[in-house]
């Protein structure tokens, strides 16, 4: 029995978020996960901002009542951008 390969379209539902940090020079480890998401890595300033992103992103998810997996990769990418700290 040959099995199909998934298929992946750009519009599919984020499941969780990721975020990488690269800048880490201090040798800390930071990994801060929930339920949707993954952070990893990072300064202790950037994953202090992802963290934030993270937060804020979640919140306005609530405030629109929708959940990760029923927003379309688009209105995603702006909610991130609106909640990213400046």
């Amino acid at each position: 029995m040959s099995k199909k390969p998934a298929k992946h379209t750009k519009k599919s539902p984020a499941k969780k978020l990721l975020g990488i940090g690269l800048d880490n020079d201090d040798g800390h480890k930071r990994i801060t996960k929930g339920d949707q998401f993954v952070l990893l890595g990072g300064s202790e300033e950037t994953h202090g901002r992802m963290t934030e992103t993270v937060v804020k992103t979640f919140e306005e998810l609530k405030h629109r009542r929708k959940h990760l997996s029923e927003v379309e990769r688009a209105e995603l990418d702006e909610i991130i951008q609106k909640s990213t700290p400046r």
